[in-house]
């Protein structure tokens, strides 16, 4: 009685519920708890920025506490003396507007002209009329303004006129306080819990790791040193970078001309730490008041080409050589992220939010139930290039394919792209269709895609024709054999001329099944890529004989191709026997690329039958290369 097919596992929805209502949890806790977690937050991020400066003072013979609290003093000094720095140039700037206001209003009366003009002239015939019949009301309405402002004040009413009594310096001295002790109260409590961060660095660092993983010290020990690194490392490097950018900045903008250029170079260092976004609304602002310095347009675009000049320096030149392209964060991870962490806890979680995803992406690296972090926002690759290559082939995507590998053989040779992408891909597909995981229709899409990246690839291989390129379905199940053929097709029967010079040939020989074939048939794809002569023959071939008018001492290499080295092991010592009898002065050597089979190792009859084991093509490639 056969047995009932047994039944796939099902995922309790008890699970995912629960990680949805503690993902909600932690999100409240985030929001409503914003006033604490923000300055502890800020203090901590901080603390990593300032940590190689203390650790600098305490090199030189500083204790503890003195390098602390040195080192938080200079901080506030710089942080008192950019505040002070950008508070004047406010000032200055706002008292200096009025004189600029003609020149601006100029400037928006011609850009609404130019609006007007243009929709009017896209409105055709119907919009001028409505605008002849909407005219003569404007007119009648500004005559009745006019006659009811020019009429005499009615007998009898009087004109009153209210008026604020004048502030006492006290009370102007308690709205200034005010205003200023929300931020002092502010930055106070995010300066002494730094302080105390920093006195207790080695004590908090144990008491994490304590809770983080008590059990696990070395792992634990290298994701808190991996996080630290990286943190201080982009805080470190961004701070210098935009120290840079705002001096540059400064210089440009004396140059073109522009007041107050010691605001905007400020303004654009402090911003610069807001990603993407930053650097965009100081560009914008100070070419809004370009427009309203310059009678003309050339400050403007002046302005707007050194802010974009500068920042593509420092974002494609600077940075990638002080600490890459990346903090290890993706591009959209970072935008997703400031908006993520802006809703939350508002400006300051637009600050923070590079390193505060930093962080999570560590903790992802190296905590296992917190991976999908690292998977969803580090820039590392999800997929291998392997996996790459035969998720792209399921799909049919040759042109992708053909794309990255293009990109991979401009750093590196065809021997090595097989190695490291082609042969994993495959031993993927050959998984997947032992296992049953792939219809049949889906293997025959599999081997045509994998057919016309091959020919596609190479410099000896021929290409595939337009209308080749579009067959996507290889109803030969035997993938060697067809790539064999289309090139027998193009350099004759013998795949090249049989009158060689002696010893120019290297004959490539699968043991007899398909996945032997293929690897035999790229093997010979290397080979010749790389200039060497080399055939694919099969064990029939053997058999029946060389072609007529052919030379033993034209044959300088053998290799013996197996995929199943352990179930092939007799047919190599057979085939070794008879090819040493025929062509005693020929090597005769063994591939078996070990990132295409499953047995770990060829057995002792197979690697006795050759004279050496080739476990790779780069290294049967470097064989044949010195076949004499």
């Amino acid at each position: 009685m056969p047995m009932p097919p047994a039944s796939p596992p099902t995922t309790r929805p008890e699970a995912g519920v629960g990680k949805l209502l503690g993902f909600a949890v932690v999100l409240t806790m985030l929001y409503f708890g914003r006033e604490v977690l923000v300055p502890i937050t800020l203090a901590a991020m901080l603390s990593l920025l300032v940590a190689p400066l203390v650790r600098a003072l305490k090199h030189i013979g500083f204790g503890q506490a003195p390098a602390v609290l040195t080192v938080v003093a200079s901080l506030s000094v710089l942080l008192l003396g950019l505040a002070l720095a950008i508070g004047s140039q406010v000032v200055s700037l706002a008292s200096s507007l009025p004189q600029y206001e003609a020149t601006l209003r100029s400037k928006i009366r011609v850009a609404e002209t130019l609006a007007v003009s243009r929709m009017e002239s896209m409105q055709g015939g119907a919009g001028r009329l409505m605008s002849r019949l909407a005219d003569p009301t404007e007119d009648v309405a500004d005559g009745l303004v006019e006659q009811i402002g020019s009429k005499p004040p009615t007998p009898g009413v009087m004109a009153v006129e209210i008026r604020q009594p004048r502030p006492t310096p006290t009370k102007l001295i308690s709205q200034a306080f005010k205003s200023v002790w929300g931020p002092l109260g502010k930055t106070g409590i995010v300066l002494v819990v730094m302080i105390f961060m920093l006195l207790e660095y080695e004590s908090l660092r144990d008491r994490f790791i304590r809770l983080a993983g008590g059990s696990d010290l070395q792992g634990t020990t290298r994701a808190l040193n991996d996080a630290g690194e990286r943190l201080s490392r982009f805080f470190v490097s961004q701070f210098t970078v935009n120290v840079g950018v705002g001096f540059a900045i400064w210089i440009a903008l004396l140059l073109i001309g522009l007041p107050h250029a010691m605001f905007w170079a400020v303004l654009a260092g402090v911003l610069r730490f807001v990603p993407y976004i930053g650097v965009i609304a100081v560009a914008l602002s100070a070419a809004v008041f370009a427009a309203a310095v310059d009678p003309g347009w050339t400050m403007v675009l002046t302005t707007l080409a050194l802010f974009a000049i500068v920042e593509l320096l420092a974002a494609q030149v600077v940075e990638p050589q002080l600490y890459g392209h990346t903090a290890g964060l993706s591009p959209l991870s970072i935008v997703v992220a400031a908006i993520f962490w802006s809703w939350l806890w508002g400006p300051i979680g637009l600050l923070l939010s590079t390193p505060l995803t930093l962080c999570l992406v560590v903790a992802g690296r190296h905590a296992q139930p917190l991976a999908f972090l690292d998977v969803l926002l580090g820039n590392s690759p999800a997929l291998s290039q392997s996996q790459q290559f035969y998720q792209r082939a399921l799909s049919s995507d040759v042109d992708e394919i053909l794309a990255s590998a293009h990109a991979f053989l401009k750093r590196k040779s065809f021997a090595q792209y097989c190695d490291a992408i082609l042969m994993p891909a495959l031993l993927l597909a050959r998984k997947d269709s032992d296992s049953g995981r792939i219809s049949d229709q889906q293997q025959g899409r599999l081997r045509g895609t994998i057919a016309l990246v091959i020919e596609s690839l190479g410099r000896d291989s021929p290409r595939p024709s337009r209308r080749s390129r579009r067959i996507t379905v290889l109803d030969d199940p035997n993938l060697g054999q067809y790539l064999r053929h289309q090139r027998e097709n193009v350099n004759g029967r013998w795949q090249g001329p049989i009158a060689v010079p002696p010893g120019s040939l290297v004959l490539c020989i699968g043991l007899g099944s398909a996945r032997d074939d293929l690897a035999t048939e790229i093997l010979v794809r290397v080979l010749r890529d790389s200039g060497i002569d080399a055939r694919h023959l099969s064990v029939a071939d053997l058999e029946s004989g060389p072609p007529p008018g052919t030379s033993a001492a034209s044959i300088a290499l053998f290799f013996l191709v197996s995929a199943f080295p352990a179930q092939e092991a007799e047919q190599a010592v057979s085939v070794s026997a008879l090819l040493r009898r025929r062509n005693p002065g020929a090597r005769l050597l063994g591939v078996v690329p070990s990132n295409f089979i499953m047995d770990p190792e060829p057995t002792a009859a197979f690697a006795e039958s050759v004279e050496l084991v080739a476990h790779s093509l780069k290294e049967a490639l470097q064989l044949a290369s010195v076949k004499a």
